[in-house]
This record gives C-alpha cells, structure tokens and sequence, in this order.
C-alpha cells in the first residue's frame, strides 16, 4: 500500500517561497526514455513571469512549444501563453488570462470565459512537464490540498515518502507528491527543498533536472515500485474470490462459431473453468454462489491484438472486459515481472502473449525493446527473446530492410512468427517476401501503395501520408497484387482503425469519433485532449481528405475480410475502451456483428493456438467471459456496458474499477446472493467395503 507522509510546515513555506514574485531562477531539465535522452525543458523565472521552451523528438515524433506564464502571488496563473506544434505537428495556441474575476482561455476546444468566486488553477491543454510543479506548489499552498480547476474538475495532493538521491555528504532529499485529477493516472513529481520542480517519477522514463541523468534507474524503479502498492491496493479491493461454484442464471451465451445467440440458460463456473451449462431451470446446489443474470449477454473475454502493458492500462483492459492481450514492445524487463505479478494475483491485468520489440538504430529511433545496429546484432536479438518464451518478433520503423530475411529466418527456427512495421524505404509485398507472417497497422500495409520510395516513414508522414488514400484506388493493380499475395500466403493483418480514426479525425472543437460513444465518462482532462486535433490539418478540405483516406481504411477492411484475412483487432491504446471502438468501426465498414464479435472474441485465439482452452464459452474451458448489459449483436456501443469480467474464475464488477480511476460507471454490478456457508464439502459416501457388502447381500 502506498504510504502517504504527514504534510510538514517547511515543506509549504518552502513552496510558498518557490512561487514568489520577486524569484528569480532557471530550471534546464532533461527528457530520458528507455536509457536514452529524447528532449529537453529549460524554464527561465524573473519575478513572476516564466517563459519555458519544451521539445521532445521520440520515435520521429514529439512536441516542440513555447510558453510565458504570469502567476500571481499564490502562485496561481493569471496568464497562460502556449505557442508551437504538437505531438504529430498540429499547431499548438493557447492563452489563458484573468482579469479582475473573469477568467477566460482558448485552446483547441475552443473559447470559454468563467466568472470567479474562489480562486481556481487554470490546467493547460498543452503545457509541458514544467506545469506539474506549479500545480503542486499551488496545492501545497491549498489549506487541504485540493483545488478546483478550470475548465473543469478538481486537482488534489498526496504528499508520499521522500526521495534521497546520494550517500553521505552528497545525499540530497527531495519531496515526492502524487497529483490527482489530471487524468486516469496520477502524476507522481519530486519537489527540491525549494520547492523547484525536480523530476517526474514514472517507470518507463523521467523529465529530471540536467545532471542528474545517473539518478534516472533509481527513479523509475522507485516509481514502479510506488505505482504498484497503488495497484496493488485496488486489485485487493476489486477482484474477488469464490472457493465455491458460482451460477449466472437466466443469460443467452454468444457463441463465436455459430455468430448468434444462444437460449437463456445458467452458466456455471468453479475454480478457474467453465463446470456446467445448464437449463434454465436447474436447481442450484447447495452452498453456490448465486448471481442473477436477468437475460444479459455473456461473451468470451475480449482481446486486444496490440497493446504495450502498464499496470494501469492491465487495470482498464480488465475493467473493459479484455481477458486476453498480446503486447507488442515494452521495458522487456518490466513486462516479465508485469506477466508473474498478474499470474499471481497481485494486480490485475489480462492473459499477456510477448512480443518482442526490435527496432534498427537511427535518429528516429523508438526506445523500447531491443534497439540494434547490425544484422548480427539483430540475429542475437531474435534468439534473446526465443530463450524468454516471446511468441514473434516485431519489427519497427528504423530497422534495416536488407537484415529482415535473416531475422524471419532466425526466428522461424527458434518457432517464432514475425510481424511489424513496414520499415522505411520498402513495402508490404517486400517484407511478406522477406518473411513477415503479419503487418501492424492498416497504414503501414497502404502507405507502399501511395508513396514514393525515397519518402521516409520514420517521421510523421507514416500519418500524414493517410490523406493520400481518399483517392487511392483499391481495385488498383498494386493493391491487388498486395492482397493476393496475402490470400496466398495467409498474411494477417493488425488494422488498429481505432488509433488511425483518433489521429487521422480527431479536430479542434469536436469530440474525436474514437471516443465519441464515451467521452462524458471520462476525466475533464481527458476529455479536453480528445477534443482537440491530433494531426496538421491546412483547412477544411485538408481535413475531408483525411476524412476520405480513413472510409478507404474501412473499405480495405471489409474486402480483406471478404477475402478470408485474418483480421486481428488491436488498438495501439491504453484505455481498453478502445477495443470496443475497434470492434465498432468493423461493424461500420459492413462486416456482420456476428463476424465481429467472433474476431474479438474466438478468432485472436485461434491464431495463437489457444482455443483449445479459450475463446467460447464452453463446458470444461477456462473461465474468461463477460456479463454485458445489453446485447451488442443489436447495438455495438453496448460493449460499453459491461456489469461483470470473469477472467481465470476471478470476478470483477468494472463500476468499482471505473470508479478508482476516476470514469463514470456504464453498467450496475448484478444481483449478487452468497451462500449462508462457505462449506463446500462433499456428502459423505459410504466406504468401498459397506457398498460390497451391500451388494453381497
């Protein structure tokens, strides 16, 4: 369990301090991911005006912006100037300013003004890190610690365990804070004894002070360490445990096989599998547990195709009824010991496959996985991740093309599969040449058919290029040539449409249509973000182009299904909400609900040999299943309304996790009734020798 320490008199007037108009300090801070330095932040503070320049380049993209904030002498902004590009390069400008108690901002959503009876905390839609520290300034100087927010919302602090960095006379202790309310996770930060923002605590990286780049192991460690007493603490509270049978009854069971509907029926689970489906009017047996169904919908456990795990994506996915995933690139380290915690029920989270992530070395790098420079190099990879029992290889953005045929080769006789990327400067059909079972991404299968060879994938045009398929031709000969060699050689496909419609349609002002179904559910903040444009539109027509290349998106994916492909549906995401919206955007390309629902369901199985055990909900299969309150072979959208995940015979009702992390709940848990006793002893039968007599007799 997390520790929270008690809120000390120094550590405010320090923080008091820190914000005082007559300040004058700098802060040059630097950004870290997976060992390496990917941006930077300087901020520069005279008085009470501070002007920060923020640019990060990770993975070919990243945001580069300017900022001028004037606080008050609480610390609070009085105004709020943020100028540049975003994470894809959309324009970034946003002011924010109070005059006498008018409060008035602009952003991406829009314009908006409030009148102030209290003081409130501006948040800004795109400020850098830097912003985390003023917030927890202002919160330290709050008498409990918790403000409300503009636009909307509330922000409140935590004070944890401090940090010391150092031995002896060089040891240096910084106070840690965990920031509530920006989102569906809490910013963990450390505060040096002037109350200057110091780092970030996060596991998969750091924004920390120049200098201290050393201390950034230490720091993530610490910062997995922390986030898991918090997951840890919640999986305690929502997962629950029968050592007696539990009995579902009255509810109608979608069989993946048949796409339809079953009869009401009672669904009865022991342990971790399926013990029984039973006529409705079976009698329970004494000491089950007894849940009413009331005629809602069982599915088996969703999936998500894509994923890169973090204890609290684990969380959302269980929340949003996914049992099963398959991670495509993670802190190799972090995700074994994320994979023995979840087995061991000490958070939640899915059934996780491994991929293993290798990426060339380049500028443009992602860091994650293994990153190589030579064919060699590559080659040791491959037999790396074998010997750790990841399922296939995935190939990214920067690797090499001409090493790719030894890497399949490596891996095929290791018995793994290879999916990825199209690298720069090749195609689909060159890769599916050189050994790809599967390609990530319905962009990275297309972009070969509308690009010039020397255009670079590595930098944002793999999104921008997207606008180019509004005229793409899919009865073209290149695409069909593409498509019959899939047919041919059974080349899946990861479309992730989800992340596609959320980069390639998200607008200013308008809720994203990959969110649309849910967004008065979700945080302030996040409902902010997914209000505001992702990718550079140049006007209206710009932006119908985008509109028309993502319909292309949707035909290729109906084709390709009538074709027989493998559609495996991944998101790319985090929230597993979004596995619903992907599942939904099949149904809109005209693939029946029926076929849909056996692709999130069964057919991920099937892929990967699993559906001996997985993917229906049958007598003797282990128990992954959700309770839905609704039927989405009707609608869709009632993959939202999820009342109970059961996953390996653990139970969990998603409005007690929706609730710990901030969501509106989308569905009630059900009727519950325990037994009177836990006794679930067997009736005591006669011994061998008394039946023998018996029958001698």
């Amino acid at each position: 369990m997390t520790r929270f320490w008690p809120r000390t008199s120094l550590a405010l007037s320090t923080a008091l301090a820190a914000v005082s108009p007559a300040m004058a300090a700098s802060d040059h801070l630097v950004v870290i991911a997976n060992g390496e330095q990917v941006g930077a932040l300087d901020a520069d503070q005279d008085g009470n005006t501070v002007t920060i320049h923020y640019d990060v380049k990770d993975n070919g993209r990243g945001p580069t912006i300017d900022e001028r904030i004037v606080l008050d002498d609480r610390g609070l902004p009085q105004s709020w100037n943020v100028d540049g590009t975003g994470l894809f390069g959309n324009e970034v400008a946003e002011r924010f300013t109070i005059q006498g108690n008018q409060a008035s901002w602009q952003d991406a959503t829009g314009s908006q003004t409030r009148t102030l009876d209290d003081p409130m905390l501006y948040i800004s839609q795109d400020g850098s890190p830097w912003s985390l520290g003023l917030y927890a300034r202002a919160l330290l100087a709050d008498a409990d610690h918790r403000i409300e927010a503009l636009p909307g919302g509330e922000l409140a602090l935590e004070e944890m365990e401090p940090v010391t960095l150092g031995k002896g006379a060089d040891a240096e202790r910084f106070n840690a804070y965990l920031i509530k309310g920006l989102g569906l996770t809490p910013s963990m930060i450390l505060l040096d004894s002037d109350g200057r923002f110091f780092s970030t605590l996060s596991p998969f990286g750091a924004v920390i002070r120049k200098g201290y780049e050393d201390a950034v192991p230490k720091l993530t460690a610490l910062a997995t360490e922390r986030t898991s007493e918090r997951f840890e603490t919640i999986q305690s509270a929502v997962a629950h445990h029968y050592d007696t049978p539990v009995r579902i009854r009255n509810v109608r069971i979608f069989d993946p096989v048949s796409k339809s509907l079953g009869d009401p029926v009672s669904l009865v689970f022991f342990e971790d599998s399926i013990a029984s489906i039973e006529p409705l009017d079976s009698p329970a047996t004494p000491g089950e547990v007894l849940v009413e169904g009331d005629g809602r919908t069982v599915l088996p456990g969703l999936h998500d195709m894509h994923a890169h795990l973090s204890l609290q994506s684990s969380l959302l996915y269980i929340a949003s009824g996914v049992t099963s995933v398959r991670d495509m690139g993670n802190d190799n380290r972090f995700l074994l010991d994320l994979q023995r915690r979840i087995r061991a029920g000490e958070v939640a989270g899915p059934r996780i496959v491994r991929n293993g992530f290798l990426e060339g070395r380049s500028d443009y790098s992602a860091r994650t996985g293994i990153v190589v420079d030579s064919e060699e190099a590559a080659v040791d990879a491959v037999r790396w991740y074998a010997a750790r029992g990841y399922w296939q290889i995935k190939i990214y953005n920067s690797m090499n093309p001409d090493w790719v045929p030894a890497i399949t080769r490596e891996a095929k006789k290791l018995g793994l599969g290879v999916t990825g990327h199209i690298p720069a400067f090749t195609n689909a059909d060159n890769m599916i040449a050189a050994g790809y079972d599967e390609i990530t991404h319905a962009n990275q299968l297309m972009l070969g058919w509308v690009l010039a060879p020397d255009e670079d994938t590595r930098t944002p045009l793999r999104l921008t290029a997207m606008r180019r398929m509004a005229t793409l031709d899919l009865d073209a000969p290149r695409v069909a040539k593409t498509l019959d060699t899939m047919v041919t050689k059974d080349i899946a496909l990861d479309p992730t449409a989800v992340t596609l419609e959320l980069l390639m349609l998200s607008h200013d002002g308008m809720a994203s249509p990959a969110v649309a179904d849910y967004i008065d559910h979700l945080p302030v903040g996040l409902q902010r973000r997914r209000h505001q444009g992702i990718a550079s539109f140049e006007g209206p027509e710009d932006y119908a182009r985008y509109v028309g290349g993502f319909d292309t998106v949707k035909k290729l994916l109906k084709r390709m299904h009538d074709r027989g492909l493998t559609l495996l549906p991944g998101t790319d995401d985090q929230t597993g909400l979004s596995v619903h919206r992907e599942l939904q955007i099949y149904a809109e390309a005209g693939i029946p609900r029926g076929d849909v629902l056996a692709i999130g369901t069964l057919g991920p199985e099937i892929y990967m040999g699993r559906d001996q055990r997985l993917g229906t909900v049958e007598k003797g299969k282990l128990a992954d299943f959700i309770l839905i309150d609704g039927n989405p072979l009707e609608d869709m959208s009632d993959l939202h309304k999820i009342a109970m995940v059961v996953k390996g015979g653990t139970v969990y009702f998603p409005s007690d996790i929706w609730d710990a992390v901030g969501v509106q709940p989308f569905a009630a848990p059900p009727a519950i009734t325990l037994p009177e006793t836990t006794d679930d002893e067997p009736v005591e039968m006669p011994h061998s020798h008394d039946v023998a007599e018996e029958y001698l007799y």
